[in-house]
């Protein structure tokens, strides 16, 4: 059993202050025990295509130094949410994950962007300003083998299908889901992919802010393989702490077995390109 955190960061257009509030809270869960960090889709800079070029760093860079640092100086392996990423004349939406020692352990680019056309709420084109990463992405912990996504990469199961298949039983997310797919599917599409796949998910929000030009749902929460919600923020900026039983995952896996009772013989969800 180990304990995780989901930082549920407010965000300004100060930079500055985004990564020192994230500093912060990560020597807050530490001292609470936690042994996994998760910080928030963005948590640098404002969410949007008029912000990313702005905001853009190379990778290692300002933001990632100071994740480094938090992870080495705390002892805590950080999921260090996503910033925008600059990389040969492209922009990334991109997670870079640090271990206790401060190094450098993995990088996710956001592999599904996220262009949605909901007509009278919400218009939104990453794809206007940002490129797609093509890699997925894991690491270890003395725990517990983790997978990666973004925000919108929870949407494609066959993504977590692959991770838990690959031997991840925690699936995290930083992510920003707005104020219209928010309530509907934010908890929904979490618990799916973990009663699909018996994992822990844990996804982490910005704090809401109405004063933005794009509004977040909050509500970073963590689910286990029953699908039940273990821990949930509200809307504000807060930490939630989950302890993650691998035990259960294990009894639990026991109980309904679906793992070997999968008809690979009919059907199969394999990766093409690993990262």
């Amino acid at each position: 059993m180990f304990r995780l955190a989901l930082a549920q960061l407010h965000v300004s257009k100060i930079k500055a202050d985004n990564l020192g509030r994230a500093q912060k809270i990560v020597k807050e869960a530490a001292g609470q025990g936690a042994k996994v960090v998760v910080l928030p889709e963005c948590f640098n800079s404002p969410y949007g295509p008029g912000f990313f070029a702005e905001y853009a760093e190379k990778i290692p860079g300002e933001s990632t130094q100071v994740l480094s640092e938090a992870a080495k100086e705390c002892g805590v392996y950080l999921v260090g949410g996503s910033i925008p990423e600059e990389d040969g004349g492209k922009l990334y939406n991109t997670c870079s994950i640090f271990g206790p020692d401060g190094k450098l352990l993995v990088k996710h680019r956001k592999i599904h962007l996220f262009d949605i056309d909901v007509p009278g709420k919400i218009r939104f084109q990453e794809s206007e300003t940002l490129s797609p990463g093509n890699c997925l992405s894991m690491f270890e912990t003395p725990f517990c083998k983790v997978g990666v996504g973004i925000c919108y990469d929870i949407r494609f199961a066959e993504l977590a299908q692959i991770y838990a298949k690959k031997g991840c039983q925690l699936l995290v997310y930083p992510g920003a889901f707005n104020m219209t797919t928010g309530p509907a599917h934010w908890e929904l599409l979490q618990r799916g992919r973990a009663v699909d796949n018996q994992v822990y998910v844990a996804a982490a929000s910005p704090a809401r802010d109405e004063s933005a030009s794009y509004v977040a749902w909050g509500h970073s929460s963590v689910v286990n393989p029953w699908g039940e919600v273990i821990a949930k923020a509200g809307s504000e900026e807060s930490v939630v702490y989950a302890d993650i039983d691998l035990q259960y995952l294990a009894d639990m896996r026991q109980q309904i077995p679906i793992t070997t009772q999968r008809r690979n013989d009919l059907y199969s969800v394999n990766s093409v390109q690993e990262g």
